[in-house]
């Protein structure tokens, strides 16, 4: 029998993964909650949980799953999605985490590009599934989550005992664009790992916080702060989508890290909050995405929780890196929303040409860290690209201050161009939102005779007052006469186009042009 290398025996002591940090901390704390529905109905314990997991891996096994192979999920967010999680986490498979919002077409290309061993897809879900040709992604094996993981419930657990590389892949995240098609991006055991350890670390989170998931699971802002929390023996709450009851309701009874709170949820929570009219237990830090959030109502959700608000810059493929190093206080706001860069990363910010920029110039933000993704799967040109210098390139300008804070400037991609001058919606964007009247805005590029491009803002107002003359009034005492909105479009709030993030969809706004 050939004995294994030194090289070898100290990279398995060095191999944890997410589903062995899981099983450890079942082994600590066997009697404490790790799942609970987002109505309170249903709970399963550490031991429940990891003994379910080992049954799920143990069929997944049965149906010719194994190291390596890819495992397609198209669910609403459930604890037998987050089983199937840990349970391809044990035997080294990879859960393609399909996105329920996307149309058949869509889900075509995403299932044919991971070419997937088994599929499961929930009772709600099935339909749309059914409208997605077999043959195009290899006609696997189909099954039902709930039934799949039902009958794993009387079968034997899984002995198995893979001692995966960190490196193996855990999951695939799909990425979107404001163009194309999704990319697959590869999230590693590894760079789960150390998600959650950079996240505890610069937000100050406790092991015992709770996490509530309403945020779907085939999203970083789920799958990242799930397996976070059950990686270090937290509760998840999970609640299927957003619910601002279930929200409110877990600010004021249980002990909360991270209280997630997307753009366009953020007012549907506040008045939840003083609807139940209960004081918080325990929130230590909320939000995300302060520059899509009105000021007003950062300064609102900040004051009733008594927690600062994540001033962070991330992506599927970074974690909450380059940029998660910054809180903005409770009751106020700065001036400028400025970042600050994560002690766990490297960052560079670059012209076109990939030289360093100096500061106060806007350059296209390079990271390097152990969060980092590990590539798009099947896609080795858009690697090459991405990776170029052994750097990933993010797609978003920055510009370092000289306190070495950065500045979101909009992405490198989405760029008008009017005559002859760069515009970047998001500069626009920033002075339509610091009136109190706007609940949220967005600028997108028109075809112009004249100047090639010219940007065109559309706005929700909650005061029907707010006029076209004030915005223009606002704009001109704020912006440069080229970066001014050539044409304002009022559309109710909810007719905004969002990602599953919540992010505007500048492509669809386009569309109304």
């Amino acid at each position: 029998m050939e004995h294994p290398s030194e090289e070898a025996l100290i990279r398995r002591a060095a191999g944890s993964t997410v589903a062995s940090l899981f099983a450890c901390q079942a082994g600590m704390f066997p009697d404490r909650v790790a799942l609970v529905s987002g109505d309170a109905s249903r709970s399963v314990t550490y031991a429940e949980l990891d003994a379910q997991v080992g049954r799920v891996a143990a069929a997944l096994v049965s149906h010719g799953v194994s190291e390596g192979d890819r495992v397609a999920l198209l669910a609403e967010n459930s604890f037998e999605y987050i089983e199937l999680m840990l349970g391809c986490g044990r035997i080294g498979a990879v859960l393609a985490c399909q996105n329920w919002r996307l149309t058949a077409h869509e889900l075509t290309h995403c299932l044919a590009l991971v070419a997937p061993k088994l599929v499961l897809a929930s009772r709600r879900f099935s339909d749309l599934l059914a409208n997605v040709e077999a043959e195009s992604y290899g006609a696997p094996p189909v099954h039902e989550l709930e039934r799949f993981c039902a009958d794993a419930r009387a079968a034997d657990e899984s002995q198995h005992d893979l001692g995966p590389d960190p490196e193996s892949p855990l999951l695939i995240l799909y990425t979107s664009g404001t163009t194309g098609l999704p990319k697959g991006a590869v999230i590693s055991h590894r760079a789960e790992i150390a998600r959650n350890m950079v996240l505890r670390n610069e937000f100050g989170l406790a092991p015992d916080d709770t996490f509530v998931c309403w945020t779907p699971l085939y999203h970083m802002g789920g799958a990242d702060h799930a397996l976070g929390t059950l990686m270090v023996g937290g509760k998840v709450i999970v609640v299927d989508g957003f619910d601002p009851e279930v929200i409110a309701r877990a600010a004021a009874d249980e002990p909360i890290g991270w209280l997630v709170v997307m753009p366009g949820t953020t007012e549907q929570v506040i008045d939840a909050i003083k609807r139940r009219n209960r004081p918080i237990r325990s929130v230590r830090v909320c939000g995300v995405m302060a520059d899509l959030i009105p000021r007003h109502l950062i300064i609102e959700l900040t004051t009733l929780l008594d927690a600062p608000f994540v001033n962070t810059f991330g992506s599927t493929e970074t974690g909450s890196p380059p940029a998660s190093a910054s809180l903005l206080p409770v009751g106020s706001l700065p001036e400028k929303l400025s970042k600050r860069q994560s002690r766990f990363c490297e960052v560079r910010l670059v012209d076109p040409e990939g030289a360093d920029v100096p500061s106060g110039e806007p350059g296209e933000l390079l990271i390097r860290g152990p969060t980092l993704f590990s590539g798009y799967w099947g896609n080795p040109e858009a690697n090459l690209e991405s990776f170029k210098g052994g750097w990933f390139h993010m797609g978003d300008v920055f510009v370092r201050n000289a306190d070495l804070s950065l500045d979101f400037v909009d992405r490198a991609k989405y760029m008008i161009k009017s005559g002859g001058e760069n515009i970047y919606p998001a500069e626009i964007e920033r002075v339509l939102l610091a009136d109190d009247r706007v609940t949220d805005a967005a600028v997108v590029r028109a075809t112009d005779p004249r100047w090639g491009e010219v940007p065109i803002a559309f706005l929700s107002r909650s005061d029907p007052s707010l006029s076209r003359d004030d915005i223009q009034r606002l704009c001109r005492e704020r912006l440069a006469g080229y970066k001014q909105p050539k044409g304002i479009r009022f559309i109710d709030f909810e007719d905004f186009p969002r990602s599953a993030s919540g992010k505007i969809q500048r492509h669809e706004l386009e569309r109304l042009l």
